[in-house]
Formats: C-alpha cells, sequence, structure tokens
C-alpha cells in the first residue's frame, strides 16, 4: 500500500512539473503585462523576480530568457552598470547549473548579443569587436540554426553600425540566400524590414539606408524567382487542366456511351455476384466435403496404425519361432518390428517427448566406442564434443546416431574417416553432425532417402525404413535430420534439435 501511494505521489510530481515546465511562470506573466503596459520598472522588477524563481527550479533557458529582458529594460533607462551586473550575475548561474557545452553556449550567447546590444548602443567599437568575437564562438558552439541565422542578422547590425557597409552587405546578403534558398521569402522580407525599422528607431540613417538598397536589390532578384516558380506552377495547372479536358469528352454521344457502358457493368457486376455466389456456394460445399475427407483419411489412418500394430503383434509369436538364423526370418522379424515403429511415431507424431540432462563428451565417446571394433582396416573415428550438457530425449537420440552410424560403418572404405561432432548454432539450438569419408549422396536422392516404400526389394538387403525411422523421430522431437548440401568429401548428416 504504501509502494503504491509512493508511485502515485511520483507520478503527481512529475506531472506537476511538466506542466510548470511547459507554461509561463506567474511572475512572467505579470512581467509581460506590465512591459505591454510600458511600466519599465515593475515589468524589470517581476522579470528579475521570474528569474530567480526559474533558475532556483532548474529551468536555466527560461531563466536566462527573464533575465534579459530585464537587462533590457535597465538599459532603455541608460542603467547600464545594473544591465552588466545582472548580466554577470545570468553568467555565474549558468557556471552553476553545469549543463552540457551545446546548452552552455545556447544560453551564454543571449547574455553576449545583449553585451554586444550595449556596446553597439554605447558606440565602443573595440568592445563590441571582443564581443562579437565571443558570440560567434558561442554560436559555433550551440550547434543551433536558428541561433547561426540570428548571429548573422547581428553581425549585420553590427557593420552597419559601425559604417563598414561591404561587410554588412555581405552578412545580409548570407542569411538572405540561405532562406531564400530554402524558399522561405516571407522570413526574408520581415528580417529586412525589421532591420529598416531597428535602424530608424536608432537614428541610424546608415543602416536605413543600406538596408533599404540591399532589401531592393534582394526583392528585385527574388520578384524573379517568384515569377519563375509561379509560372511553373501555372504551367503544370495548365497542363493539368489540358489533360482533364482532354479526358471528358463533353459531347452527349459520349456521355451516352459512358450511362450505356455504366448499365453494361452494372448488369455485368450483378451476374458476376450470382456467378460468385454460386461458385462460393460450391467452395463451401467442396471446402465441407474436404473436410469430411480429410477427418475420415486421419480416422483411416489411426485404424491403420492401430491394425498394424496389431497385425506385428500377432505375428510377433509366430516368427520368434522360426529360425532367425535365416536371413529371410530375421529380415522379416526386422520388417515387422519397423512396420510397427514407424506407425508409432507417425500416429503420436504429436506428443511431447521426455527430456533427460546428458553429458555430450561421454555420451558422443560411448557411440564411438560402439562401433570402432566394427570398422575396417585404417578408418579412424574422431570425436569433437565441448564440455557441456543439454536435454534430450536420450532413446530417439541414441538410436538415430547410433544407425547414422551403422551406415557410416557399412560405406566408410579402409582409410576412411568416421567423425561425431556436437556443435551449439544459439541459445537453444544445437546440432550432432555425423559425417564420414566415402560415397556421396546425390542432390535427387537426398530428400528420397527419407520417404517409407520408395522401392520393392528384398528384405534381406534392408527394407529401407531406417532413415524414415530416423527422420520420423527427429520430427517428434521438433527438430529435423537432413544430409548436408555443402559436404562434398563423402557424407554429413546434421541432426538439429531445439531445447
Amino acid at each position: 500500500m504504501k509502494r503504491k501511494f509512493l508511485i502515485l505521489f511520483m507520478s503527481l510530481l512529475f506531472c506537476c512539473t511538466y506542466a510548470t515546465a511547459q507554461e509561463k511562470s506567474s511572475l512572467q506573466q505579470r512581467a509581460d503585462e506590465e512591459a505591454e503596459k510600458g511600466n519599465v520598472a515593475p515589468a524589470r522588477f517581476n522579470y528579475i523576480r521570474a528569474f530567480e524563481d526559474y533558475v532556483n527550479r532548474g529551468l536555466m533557458k527560461q531563466g536566462v530568457e527573464c533575465g534579459v529582458k530585464a537587462t533590457q529594460l535597465y538599459y532603455k533607462e541608460n542603467y547600464y552598470k545594473e544591465a552588466f551586473d545582472l548580466l554577470r550575475r545570468i553568467d555565474q548561474q549558468v557556471i552553476a547549473s553545469k549543463k552540457s557545452p551545446s546548452e552552455t553556449a545556447q544560453l551564454y550567447y543571449y547574455t553576449s548579443k545583449e553585451r554586444l546590444q550595449m556596446y553597439i548602443k554605447l558606440r565602443k567599437l573595440d568592445s563590441a569587436k571582443d564581443q562579437l568575437k565571443a558570440l560567434e564562438n558561442h554560436a559555433n558552439a550551440s550547434s543551433d540554426e536558428t541561433i547561426k541565422n540570428d548571429l548573422l542578422y547581428t553581425k549585420a547590425i553590427y557593420y552597419y553600425t559601425f559604417g563598414m557597409n561591404a561587410q554588412g552587405n555581405a552578412v545580409f546578403k548570407e542569411m538572405a540566400q540561405k532562406l531564400t534558398a530554402s524558399k522561405e521569402y516571407d522570413k526574408v522580407e520581415e528580417a529586412y524590414k525589421t532591420l529598416i525599422t531597428n535602424g530608424r528607431h536608432s537614428n541610424s540613417a546608415n543602416i536605413v539606408a543600406q538596408s533599404y538598397s540591399s532589401y531592393m536589390a534582394w526583392k528585385d532578384s527574388t520578384t524573379i524567382l517568384k515569377h519563375a516558380d509561379e509560372m511553373k506552377e501555372l504551367k503544370q495547372q495548365i497542363a493539368a487542366n489540358q489533360k482533364a479536358i482532354d479526358d471528358k469528352d463533353s459531347s452527349l454521344t459520349t456521355r451516352m456511351t459512358i450511362i450505356i457502358g455504366l448499365c453494361v457493368l452494372a448488369a455485368a457486376l450483378a451476374i458476376a455476384l450470382v456467378v460468385g455466389a454460386i461458385v462460393l456456394m460450391r467452395f463451401i460445399v467442396q471446402t465441407r466435403k474436404q473436410k469430411k475427407v480429410i477427418r475420415l483419411a486421419n480416422d483411416n489412418n489411426a485404424l491403420k496404425a492401430k491394425f498394424i500394430n496389431n497385425i506385428a503383434a500377432q505375428l510377433e509369436p509366430t516368427l520368434k519361432k522360426l529360425d532367425t538364423k535365416q536371413p529371410e526370418v530375421k529380415a522379416l522379424i526386422d520388417f515387422s518390428n519397423h512396420i510397427q515403429t514407424l506407425s508409432e511415431l507417425e500416429s503420436t507424431i504429436d506428443d511431447e517427448v521426455e527430456l533427460e540432462e546428458i553429458q555430450i563428451p561421454a555420451f558422443c565417446e560411448q557411440l564411438a566406442e560402439q562401433i570402432k571394433c566394427r570398422v575396417k582396416n585404417d578408418v579412424t573415428v574422431k570425436v569433437d564434443a565441448p564440455k557441456m550438457s543439454v536435454s534430450i530425449n536420450k532413446e530417439y537420440v541414441s538410436h538415430i546416431l547410433t544407425h547414422l552410424l551403422n551406415n557410416a560403418v557399412l560405406y566408410t572404405p579402409e582409410g576412411g574417416h568416421i567423425a561425431i561432432d556436437f556443435k551449439k548454432r544459439g541459445a537453444h539450438t544445437h546440432q550432432f553432425l555425423i559425417s564420414n569419408t566415402g560415397s556421396f549422396i546425390s542432390e535427387e536422392d537426398r530428400n528420397e532417402v527419407f520417404k517409407s516404400f520408395r522401392e520393392v526389394k528384398d528384405l534381406t538387403q534392408g527394407d529401407g525404413l531406417g532413415l524414415p525411422i530416423c527422420k520420423q523421430m527427429a520430427l517428434k522431437m521438433k527438430g529435423d535430420l537432413e544430409i548436408d548440401p555443402l559436404f562434398t568429401k563423402g557424407t554429413r548428416f546434421i541432426l538439429e534439435l531445439h531445447s
């Protein structure tokens, strides 16, 4: 209960903080109202209080904004000492806030800009020049495109104020080109008008003259660009209209043709709906029949498996009475057992298998020992298994690997190699690989060897059910058994399992 209350409290605190961060404080709102009324002293007082309040809450950007507005109201009444003192105080708070380098540069930019404005107003060229360099450094460090554009505007004012008209024109031209390239004509025009207005307010005939001259030159060039854009749009609109006119024939004959065509189309759609409904009904009936056939096939498979098991169970006592030393009898007994095993696997393919934890090295070495005494001369048996344990169905895995190894013993020539490898392929996937040198299984035979009853032959030569049984066991363990097509020095079987 206490934990839930704490989470609720923290959530409410976060929501309140977030909402506060997004809206102006009451102190800033009060300062804005006083400033709009022209009450300089009350507005300045409330901006300073808002600055202190924002800083105490860690909202440095809003705090610097209010501090800068208070500074402007100081030097508006020629209180330059108080204005510079307040800017130093703001910088100290920026340092104490320990913001990131880019955020710190943004905040320093605003305070440096106000110092530059005061030096420009006081006509202190050297101090203004030093402050402009600092302003450029802060703008570059801020990585803020808006600030960089503002820097161009501020530099233009600086150059025009101190009679450096060529530099002022170049800087303002750069800013105008950036905005013009992105077709933000309104912003460029607004910037020129603002510059002209500032020149008039500061009684600077030079700024007004240079700004107006640059503005008229820009406006003439922009008018051409605008006309080109308008002509392009007009041509596109004319082309679109012409295409629409060409696509629409206004003649009565064409309209009647369209109406007749629509009527024919409606009739065709009605016929199509009727035919579609008939086809749909037939499809539903056929689907029901197919489902019935599938159910019947599944039932027949289950009955077939049960029948085969019964036949095998009944034949087993009789077959055991025969001489098992006879190859034909032994082959018949093995065939009966294989048929029964394959039938049981197919009928229980979706049943879960039991798993047990085994040590891989010992398990693989045991399999290798079983065949070492039966290999041909100079055939080496190699085991490569890491020291680890996995959960498998030991009965099925042992059966599969033993069958594969027996085949390897049979088909590996003298001087050949047989390998048992274990590879971990993922967090829950591993593989047993049985490879041997010797004959290579062709591509067309790789899938055929896993099919049951694919050929009729003498049972004494094998019934061909060994690999199909191994395949069914792998599938029942939610794995797979396949032949590696990339192994060309003989044959390699891959048993992939998932834990």
